[in-house]
């Protein structure tokens, strides 16, 4: 079975063709539960999310900031799986039909076997990977496998990455690109700042690949800001903490459909 890379482009050039950036929106499998993560995703989506990315759990979350360590630990502690990473992926896409991606760093993906991991994203529908930590110059074994299964490869570019670097990447890659807004591990920020619109910028000029930003975002007014320069805004820290925060898992799933909702709206004002 393909993987639903073509779904991730046609979403994205529709969001585009409807005069807005995407939302795209991210949680960890596994929490607040397996059951409960599936839930969620399912929530952010009725809110409004277009794009949605599954955080594997990891033990070093190098990218990551302190509200998703946190939700990584308690998944981990619950006894995530890869399996519960593909089943979250598979029950979310089957229930919306919104292309649905991975996070992850490469030591899970190495250590499952890249042919399985991929074979198995494709037969869960879904749309690709965002890759982190995976050098452009040591991915052309990932990149044989995702494209033959039909998946996305999104590599993240920072503000540091030099114009040929970011040239590299790009050429590499395929979906979307990921900029990262700023230097530095995920979470929300008062502000996303300048070096996120001069990143994009700079990107821009050598792909014609849609670029999202993530980063930082956590309310509508900032979505606004970013959707006035990024093709997407990618926002995570946020809707973890609004689970993390709720009183039960209830009170959790609305207040992520409720985020996402606000969040909506913020992309489509520009």
């Amino acid at each position: 079975m393909s993987g639903n890379i073509e779904l991730l482009s046609t979403t994205l050039a529709a969001t585009k063709a409807e005069g807005r950036a995407a939302l795209i929106a991210y949680l960890p499998a596994g929490f607040p539960t397996v059951d409960g993560g599936i839930e969620a995703v399912k929530a952010v989506i009725a809110g409004g999310a277009d794009v949605v990315e599954i955080g594997l759990p990891h033990s070093d979350p190098v990218l990551d900031g302190p509200v998703i360590q946190t939700a990584d630990d308690i998944a981990l502690r619950g006894g995530v799986k890869i399996a519960d990473v593909m089943r979250t992926v598979r029950e979310a896409y089957a229930a919306t039909g919104v292309p649905i991606l991975v996070m992850t760093y490469w030591n899970p993906i190495d250590r499952y076997g890249v042919e399985r991991f991929t074979a198995e994203l494709a037969e869960a529908g879904g749309a690709g990977c965002i890759l982190p930590d995976l050098p452009v110059q040591e991915s052309a074994l990932w990149r044989e496998h995702a494209d033959k299964h039909g998946l996305a490869t999104v590599f993240v570019v920072a503000p540091s990455s030099q114009d040929a670097r970011l040239a590299t990447i790009t050429a590499a890659g395929s979906g979307f690109v990921y900029a990262a807004s700023l230097m530095g591990v995920t979470g929300t920020r008062a502000s996303v700042g300048a070096q996120a619109r001069e990143l994009v910028g700079r990107t821009r000029a050598t792909t014609d690949l849609p670029v999202c930003v993530g980063l930082g975002v956590s309310n509508a007014e900032q979505a606004a800001e970013v959707a006035g320069f990024a093709d997407g805004v990618i926002v995570g820290s946020a809707f973890v903490k609004a689970i993390l925060d709720a009183p039960d898992e209830a009170a959790g799933l609305d207040a992520v459909r409720s985020l996402a909702g606000e969040l909506a709206q913020g992309v489509r004002k520009r």
